[in-house]
């Protein structure tokens, strides 16, 4: 298995994005607005935290301040842990390092992830039996290739509820899963070692600490359960369904034909939203998972501006690039993806 040669495309991207860069005296990576953007979302993490384990007394407060916590802890996932996991946040490896255990903090394994997303998903996006975004066992069919089961037809119904329990699939199953197994859809799997084990240790005894040991001292049980279940679905919710819309929709390529690198990072992609500041801001540049997928090492706060070059370059090479225009209408591309590939082979 492997990447048939570039006709151009990747060299042409490659040189156009490093002019668009350098003629306007942008870094890849390592700009004061991601530093601000950072600090912007840890504050918002801590405050959101500190007052509903400290200061809620009643659900008309807690509730509120666990959704703003779930959302906190999926925007720093987005921007923070995702650019340092790539090595796009500083010029810095041992600063990448850093942000990118962030996920330790949050309940996931920085580990795992660089593992499961750098190496699995970038270098064979939606390849079945490859990529583990697209493998959930039974569960339901996100590529044409899967069996398709009698209760997949429902699968458009019922998956985006079940999307809320990713954290808690994450946090409390998955990565031990994985590290027990020794394997990932179906493929050996690195277990940690040395620092790389004590940090896996320490950041889940640390995550357990903050979301179960803190509040316990404070709360009954059955709160302490319950608002941990609400910021994880919350969480989970936003995470599952941003990564979701730039794959798993009619216009993303699923098949086993791979054609360049390049070009199956764009085909395999789609963008959504692309106009929206605020939303792109929020999920760390992931609406623009095309740009994202070809230079996963540039700053996400570069994506913008990049998009326009491009697509213009992907329409010069003949290679389909694709972008929804708002958030709903990729919403609803996934919808239909969904309901096709659980009615039909």
């Amino acid at each position: 298995m492997g990447y048939g040669p570039d006709t151009g495309f990747q060299q042409a991207l490659r040189a156009r994005v490093l002019q668009h860069l350098e003629s306007r005296g942008l870094p890849a990576r390592g700009l004061r607005a991601m530093y601000l953007k950072t600090a912007v979302l840890f504050l918002w993490l801590a405050a959101s935290y500190g007052l509903l384990v400290f200061a809620a007394e009643a659900a008309w407060q807690a509730v509120p301040l666990a959704i703003s916590l779930g959302l906190a802890v999926a925007g720093i996932g987005f921007s923070v842990m995702h650019d340092g996991s790539h090595g796009s946040y500083s010029p810095h490896p041992g600063v990448n390092k850093l942000m990118a255990r962030s996920l330790d903090l949050l309940g996931g394994s920085s580990f795992v992830w660089q593992r499961k997303h750098n190496v699995l998903h970038h270098t064979w996006p939606n390849l079945e039996g490859v990529d583990d975004d697209i493998d959930t066992g039974a569960l339901a069919r996100l590529s044409p290739g899967q069996p398709r089961r009698f209760h997949h037809r429902f699968q458009h119904l019922y998956m985006w509820p079940l999307y809320g329990f990713l954290a808690v699939k994450w946090q409390l199953h998955d990565d031990f899963a994985t590290i027990v197994r020794g394997r990932m859809s179906g493929r050996p799997f690195p277990r940690p070692r040395g620092s790389e084990l004590l940090v896996f240790i320490g950041g889940k005894l640390v995550f357990f600490g903050l979301a179960f040991g803190l509040p316990l001292l404070l709360h009954p049980a059955w709160t302490v359960l319950s608002v941990y279940l609400l910021v994880a679905a919350v969480a989970g919710l936003t995470l599952s369904v941003v990564f979701q819309l730039a794959h798993c929709v009619p216009e993303a390529e699923t098949g086993p034909d791979l054609g360049s690198w390049a070009a199956r990072q764009v085909e395999s992609s789609v963008d959504f939203a692309r106009d929206s500041r605020w939303l792109g801001w929020y999920v760390g540049g992931l609406n623009l998972q095309i740009e994202h997928h070809l230079f996963p090492q540039v700053c996400h706060l570069h994506y913008a501006g990049m998009a326009p070059l491009v697509e213009k370059t992907c329409r010069e090479f003949g290679v389909r690039y694709t972008a929804h225009p708002t958030l709903r209408s990729a919403i609803a591309a996934h919808f239909r993806q969904l309901r096709a590939l659980g009615r039909s082979d």
